[in-house]
């Protein structure tokens, strides 16, 4: 069944939308509708993937720059534990750089996200340089960009070897589980989620990669 995405202005969500985020996010991060309502004050865009009409995935993100450096900067996001989820995703990741491409023609773009566990490097795998990846230490303008986008998602402490952050107990993150393997970072085996920790993994979506994904996903 074909998924169809759509991208909007987070002004536009109303309370039936907050509620059937909720629901969608109940069997794992359980985000209630007043929390989620917050985040739509906190973001700009909001990307929905449907699939018979039910909503089946969603993400928060805002276009904006950092430094001077164009950003897509994914907030909250949920992708249903189905068995098409990496479809899911790629159709919310689809419009998240097309909308990229819109903003920043011609540039390169950086895209960060907090992360869980390694399967939200599903979201980030076609970029370049992603961090932190297995087997790469991140170096000093690295670290640097890490510690830009701990201070843009307003984490309480960050390390910027590791690039494990600390933040609400809410865990307000891009919650995912792939439904394939993923490169596996021994960083997560650090992270405790119980105390608020999460990854901010990043890449670059470069100019050309960007041109690919002119029109939107549907």
């Amino acid at each position: 069944m074909a998924i169809e995405v759509l991208t909007r202005d987070c002004t536009a969500l109303g309370d039936v939308d907050l509620a059937a985020m909720a629901d969608l996010s109940a069997a794992s991060a359980g985000w209630e509708a007043g929390l989620l309502s917050k985040q739509a004050e906190e973001w700009v865009l909001v990307s929905e993937a449907f699939e018979k009409s039910t909503l089946r995935g969603f993400v928060f993100s805002t276009l904006e720059r950092i430094g001077g450096t164009p950003s897509l900067v994914i907030g909250v996001g949920c992708v249903a534990h189905a068995r098409n989820r990496s479809s899911i995703l790629r159709g919310l990741m689809h419009d998240q750089f097309h909308k990229a491409l819109m903003a920043f023609p011609d540039e390169d773009v950086i895209v960060s996200a907090r992360l869980a566990d390694a399967s939200g490097f599903e979201a980030l795998a076609d970029l370049t340089d992603c961090r932190p990846w297995p087997d790469t230490r991140p170096n000093g303008e690295e670290r640097a960009w890490g510690r830009r986008l701990a201070k843009r998602f307003g984490a309480a402490s960050f390390d910027d070897r590791t690039m494990i952050a600390s933040g609400g107990a809410d865990q307000l993150l891009l919650d995912h589980q792939s439904a394939k393997a993923t490169p596996g970072a021994p960083v997560f085996d650090d992270v405790d989620t119980d105390a608020g920790q999460f990854v901010i993994g990043w890449g670059w979506a470069m100019a050309e990669f960007l041109d690919g994904f002119e029109q939107p996903a549907s």
